[in-house]
């Protein structure tokens, strides 16, 4: 670690310096977790195949320590992929949906899904989600890879993407929660005419679910 840089300002330069493709081969679940690994010495600094070698350069002119080749564990430099959707095949499960890091996959339930082109991240991660095998990936920047093929406004865009997908998650999950809490509440106020039962003793056990049901409920929203 440079002397000038503090361990959240190197996490900043970090993340700053990968290309945002969120696509977990460095062995972490997104870029900022990586990057949060490298400054804490927990990470080498050729895990990233998307930066490619020019990637390593940076984190190691950032980090102060020595460049390495890309490590073939994590994959190998290419050019950039975007991920394709045969339609003849697609069931519409939503599947590859929830696997897109970035958003960048349209549809619905039955229905055919197609890939928004300029926001594929070329990531992978929803090849192995389709049950159908029906998404490939297509160079789409022949002799170029690495940062050579990636631009930094790219990167930028990728990270707002990822970012925006978290709080959009985030907040589904939220509104679920509450959901759930306002459902149990009604129940709870009043125990016997929402259930069944009628001995005094099984409404109390009932009341007493309930209740534990609410607190986790209460819990999850700290």
């Amino acid at each position: 670690m440079t002397a000038a840089l503090t361990r959240e300002s190197l996490v900043e330069a970090i993340d700053k310096a990968l290309p945002q493709t969120q696509c977990t081969r460095c062995g972490y679940i997104d870029c900022r977790a990586y990057a949060q690994a490298v400054a804490a010495g927990e990470a080498q600094i050729n895990q990233c195949p998307p930066g490619g070698q020019e990637g390593v350069q940076r984190l190691a002119a950032l980090t102060g320590r020595r460049a390495l080749p890309l490590n073939p564990v994590n994959g190998v430099e290419g050019p950039r992929q975007l991920a394709i959707i045969d339609e003849a095949w697609c069931i519409g499960c939503t599947l590859c949906i929830k696997a897109c890091p970035v958003d960048c996959i349209v549809g619905a339930a039955k229905q055919m899904h197609v890939i928004v082109n300029d926001q594929c991240t070329g990531c992978e991660l929803c090849i192995p989600a389709c049950p159908v095998d029906c998404i490939s990936m297509q160079p789409v920047t022949p002799g170029l890879s690495g940062w050579r093929a990636w631009s930094a406004d790219q990167a930028t865009q990728a990270q707002d993407r990822y970012e925006f997908r978290q709080l959009r998650l985030e907040r589904a999950k939220s509104d679920n929660t509450e959901r759930l809490l306002a459902k149990a509440e009604a129940k709870l106020a009043d125990v016997a005419a929402a259930s069944r039962l009628t001995d005094a003793d099984a409404l109390e056990k009932k009341r007493a679910v309930i209740q534990a049901a609410i607190a986790r409920a209460k819990a999850q929203r700290r």
